[in-house]
């Protein structure tokens, strides 16, 4: 037993060593997302609901596992994967499972929008945990989709009878049934590269203020835009997604101006646009900085 636990550290490790230089990486995919395409039985909703849906469980993991960290491109959330016991993963589980069973086309829209961010994110939890140890969620190879490998294609939960992917709860649920560019800041795919994931779970009463925290949090991070020799290199989010912020480059730049602060703001005065994009795919696991 000893033996066998030497040599997955040691794996591990060896993994790890090889993604020292990986901040940059390019993006892989075309320059548009898939366009948010409405599904209209998710748009069923009942505003005189006054239930209220209890993701605790989800909110416990993240208090126990979630940890932030100072990496070299400033403060990271990182999820300690390797630490989450098997009972946790349990919980985990059950709370999807949970989630699986309630008929969200019953309740009002504010518990339906607390309702597909906190069961996309713990899917994707799920999933990473599934097959950790991984460098990046592109590992996690059960279908292609948008992004080259990665779970988003693959359907992973079933609601009110309709088989869901990632993808399906992402664009063709809350993009086109929101219509809120924000929502990008507090959906999280497992990289360095992607808004962080929140340490609360979120909650329909302090929507509007989570989406506005997130957004300024993940605009004024140095991964997302930074200086170079070449002009303003950006997150390839916002070239993916270029639509859902406006049309055009000057509505992303916009957008960006108006959650940026301090020294992004400056940075950002009289710019046009953007030289470059890129995306850290790397796993936001807390053992790519414990183990340096």
């Amino acid at each position: 037993m000893a033996a066998e636990m030497h040599y997955a550290i040691l794996s591990r490790r060896r993994l790890l060593a090889g993604l020292a230089g990986a901040a940059c990486l390019p993006a892989v995919p075309a320059a548009a997302a898939p366009r948010p395409r409405p599904w209209p039985h998710w748009e069923i909703h009942n505003p005189s609901s006054l239930a209220r849906l209890d993701h605790a469980p989800l909110e416990r993991l993240l208090a126990r596992y979630l940890h932030t960290s100072d990496g070299p491109l400033g403060a990271d959330s990182l999820f300690d994967y390797g630490g989450v016991t098997a009972e946790h993963r349990g919980e985990l589980d059950a709370y999807v499972a949970g989630l699986a069973r309630v008929p969200i086309t019953q309740y009002r829209r504010a518990e339906q929008l607390a309702y597909w961010v906190n069961l996309y994110n713990a899917l994707v939890l799920q999933q990473v945990l599934v097959a950790y140890p991984v460098a990046s969620i592109r590992d996690v190879d059960l279908s292609g989709a948008f992004f080259l490998g990665g779970p988003w294609a693959e359907k992973l939960v079933t609601v009110e009878r309709f088989d869901l992917s990632l993808d399906d709860i992402q664009h063709r649920i809350l993009r086109p049934g929101w219509r809120d560019p924000r929502l990008h800041y507090v959906l999280n795919c497992a990289a360095l590269g992607c808004p962080h994931l929140q340490p609360r779970a979120f909650a329909a009463g302090d929507a509007e203020a989570r989406l506005e925290a997130a957004a300024t949090a993940f605009v004024n991070h140095p991964r997302t835009l930074q200086m170079r020799f070449e002009g303003l290199q950006i997150s390839s989010l916002y070239v993916w997604y270029a639509d859902d912020f406006g049309y055009g480059r000057s509505a992303v730049m916009r957008h960006l101006r108006r959650y940026a602060t301090g020294r992004r703001a400056a940075l950002l005065r009289g710019l046009e646009g953007w030289s470059g994009h890129s995306y850290d795919w790397r796993l936001n696991d807390r053992a790519l900085f414990a183990a340096g």
